[in-house]
């Protein structure tokens, strides 16, 4: 008996030893099989993956992102411990033990695979993870398992399980384009890895598996169920307990940050800044190197700049009237009560303009539906329209609403009904002394169109060009003082044409008047005189110095502003004038850094001289006041120094101001795309003054010491009378104190 047990004994040894060298010989052919076209391990060393191309503002702040895949690398140590313990829970509590498979694992796995007959996942470890997403595909078949375990074998030698996590932290996928745990925890908690809280940390692992199908912005419920499950393995391997499991579970998901792709306070400028470095980095280095780009844009300036634009808009398009609806959501086919808007995601404040789905009607008022959010337009909140409630909308359309109230307990408001502006706008603030872009706004909507009106839109400027012409005015010999004729005048226009004949705006002759009240009252057949006995080729020639590049035919009526030009091109021109003369080519990036902190570019400011410093003075003075008495008296209550002029076509079709202080020029041109006119009595001061007002309060804020306009040594200051130029005692009616480059002053001998 003992004979035939020890025979078996030794059969079964020999069987056993069989499967072993039959399975070694299976795992060397395979290895063999699939070594040699296996991606190299060692390319690990230089980890370099796609990262985010970050614009920043003046102060450092985060304008704009670039990137095809959303992330931030980071080292080990700015991992929060809580989100290193909640991944490992939730995806491979092994991971130290293990040399980069787990056997149980596959087991149980494969006997799944064969009783269902299927694939079945849940066998990979973290490092297998790794290997799929850096190497391979997520195709479920037997020869990517295969190569993905002898991958993941091969990192484990090579790599040590502090790297290796590191890797698959900076590696995997979250949801909403965002690739690794930093930029996962700034898109849902609006903080750093390293700052996160238990109950954050295990939401962010546990929605690894399915990321955006469980992402707390598209299924908060299952990202809740995940993030509990999460919390559940933490305690049951002991990272933390079950009582600290439990109390994060009460923890509702809160939510900081936004889903990638949400607008740049900036998107004109971001637009300009993506062109010029793809332009000269190309497309790949640009989205996938993770290059930091610094500009000078002021972050509150340019939300200044925004609002204004905004508000301004709406103010000129309601002159228009009442628009109906263009979208019903029953029409649409779509349920009141099921209809949701991607803006009802973002929280929703007092004076903010939302989307909101008309409810109900009646002659009292209109309820709407924003979210969860009931919004009651009464009476007074579309009384601007002229119209009852039943002549604006109808139950299903989709409207705008400006919240005046909220009540966030019970979520209910109240509104005033609004509308888009069909009417366009743009608006550019440069500083004089280095020519940096500080903000930039190029329309009403960069989503609706990304037409830049601030950089391409070619418009005719109006009397926004006329300090051109008392520029090479002033530069002949011409002061303040010098008289001009405001009266009837027809020049020669060729051969079979009638003459021309200009006519002031409000259709009346002054007579004899000072270059002073011309340029301040904006007269037209005096602009034209001057323009007429310089010569128009001579006033060309100073528009270019101060950096106009589009087409200027030599024709009086250019006086006038029949010639176009670009807001940008505009707005440089003006700056010259507070800036002593010299004009700062405007540009937008300052410094560009790789991800290695190596400086690619820098660029400086590039100054030139445009026009002599005394020249640009006087226009200067002029130029206020155009402000404190001529068409732009509205920014007189700034109570701050400052200049500009206003800008009108015949038309209306432009609407121009272009104002400055000692240290910036802001620029605000109005119109309509189909240039056609944008309302009765739509000057520049009536359309664009204002909304450059308010842009140049929140540029002064709470300032009180004003910068001040520093004269050049060879200007004379002289009180003259300010209706015939000569001279007068100071402090007597209608004086005022004038400046003179030094021997033009009345009474001098060069006069």
């Amino acid at each position: 008996m003992a004979r035939v047990v020890v025979k078996i004994a030794r059969s079964a040894g020999l069987v056993i030893l069989f499967v072993i060298a039959a399975g070694l010989g299976v795992a060397t052919g395979v290895l063999f099989a699939y070594s040699a076209d296996m991606p190299k391990i060692s390319e690990l060393d230089d980890y370099a993956p796609s990262t985010i191309t970050r614009v920043q503002g003046k102060q450092g702040e985060i304008i704009g992102e670039f990137a095809i895949q959303r992330r931030e690398v980071i080292p080990y140590e700015a991992i929060s411990p809580l989100l290193r313990q909640a991944i490992l829970a939730a995806e491979d509590d092994e991971f130290e033990k293990h040399v980069g498979l787990s056997v149980p694992r596959i087991a149980v796995t494969l006997v799944k695979d064969i009783a269902e007959r299927r694939k079945a996942g849940g066998a990979s470890t973290l490092t297998q993870q790794l290997a799929r997403k850096l190497f391979l595909t997520d195709e479920k078949t037997w020869e990517r398992k295969i190569r993905e375990a002898i991958l993941a074998m091969q990192i484990e030698k090579r790599y040590t399980k502090r790297e290796i996590f590191t890797l698959y932290c900076n590696q995997m996928y979250f949801g909403h384009g965002v690739y690794g745990v930093e930029a996962a925890s700034r898109l849902y908690f609006a903080r750093s890895a390293k700052d996160l809280a238990l109950e954050e940390a295990a939401m962010i692992a546990g929605i690894l598996q399915s990321n955006v199908r469980q992402s707390p912005y598209v299924n908060m419920d299952a990202a809740l169920r995940r993030r509990n499950y999460t919390l559940g393995r933490m305690a049951e391997v002991g990272y933390i307990t079950h009582e600290q499991a439990e109390e994060a579970r009460k923890k509702p998901i809160v939510t900081r940050g936004e889903p990638s792709g949400h607008q740049s306070v900036a998107p004109y400028f971001l637009e300009d800044v993506r062109k010029e470095l793809e332009q000269r980095y190309g497309a790949k280095q640009l989205y996938e190197n993770g290059l930091t780009v610094q500009t000078g844009l002021n972050l509150k300036l340019q939300e200044a700049v925004n609002h204004a634009l905004d508000e301004g808009l709406r103010r000129i398009d309601k002159m228009r009237g009442w628009r109906k609806p263009v979208r019903n959501v029953i029409t649409d086919g779509q349920k009141i009560e099921s209809f949701r808007h991607a803006r009802w995601d973002r929280p929703m404040r007092i004076g903010q303009v939302i989307p909101a789905v008309v409810m109900t009607v009646d002659t009292a008022a209109i309820q709407a539906r924003a979210g969860d959010l009931l919004v009651t337009i009464d009476r007074k909140g579309f009384a601007w329209t002229r119209q009852t409630a039943a002549q604006l909308v109808k139950r299903g359309d989709l409207i705008e609403a400006r919240l005046t109230s909220l009540d966030e307990s019970a979520r209910t408001g109240l509104g005033t009904i609004e509308q888009t502006p069909v009417v366009q706008g743009a608006i550019l603030a440069i500083d004089n002394r280095t020519g940096q872009v500080r903000a930039m706004t190029g329309g009403y909507s960069f989503e609706r169109s990304k037409f830049n009106r601030a950089t391409q839109a070619l418009r005719q400027v109006g009397s926004a060009f006329k300090p051109i012409v008392f520029t090479a005015a002033i530069d002949r010999g011409y002061t303040p003082a010098s008289i001009v004729v405001d009266a009837p005048v027809s020049f020669p226009a060729g051969p079979g044409q009638p003459p021309y004949s200009p006519m002031n705006y409000d259709r009346q002759f002054e007579g004899a008047i000072t270059v002073r009240r011309a340029l301040e009252q904006s007269r037209n057949v005096p602009a034209v005189r001057l323009m007429d006995e310089l010569g128009p080729k001579q006033v060309i020639m100073f528009a270019r110095r101060l950096g106009l590049e589009s087409p200027i035919p030599p024709y009086l009526a250019v006086a006038l502003g029949a010639a176009e030009a670009t807001l940008m091109e505009m707005t440089s021109a003006y700056s010259v004038f507070p800036n002593q003369g010299v004009r700062m080519k405007p540009y937008f990036v300052q410094k560009v850094t790789d991800r290695s902190g190596n400086v690619l570019e820098e660029n400086r400011p590039e100054p030139k001289d445009a026009i002599r410093a005394d020249t640009a003075y006087v226009i200067t003075n002029l130029l206020r006041g155009v402000v404190q008495r001529g068409t732009a008296t509205k920014a007189a209550a700034l109570n701050w120094p400052v200049g500009g002029k206003t800008g009108t076509t015949d038309d209306y079709t432009d609407a121009w101001f272009i104002g400055f202080d000692p240290d910036i020029t802001v620029g605000v041109w109005i119109g309509l795309d189909q240039k056609k006119p944008i309302g009765r009595n739509m000057t520049g001061s009536e359309a664009a003054l204002p909304i450059w007002i308010d842009v140049m309060k929140a540029w002064i804020g709470d300032r009180k010491d004003a910068p001040k306009f520093q004269p050049p040594g060879n200007i004379v200051f002289m009180s003259v009378d300010k209706s015939t130029g000569g001279t007068a005692t100071e402090g007597t009616a209608g004086a005022i104190s004038e400046a003179f480059i030094a021997g033009t002053q009345p009474g001098s001998i060069k006069q």
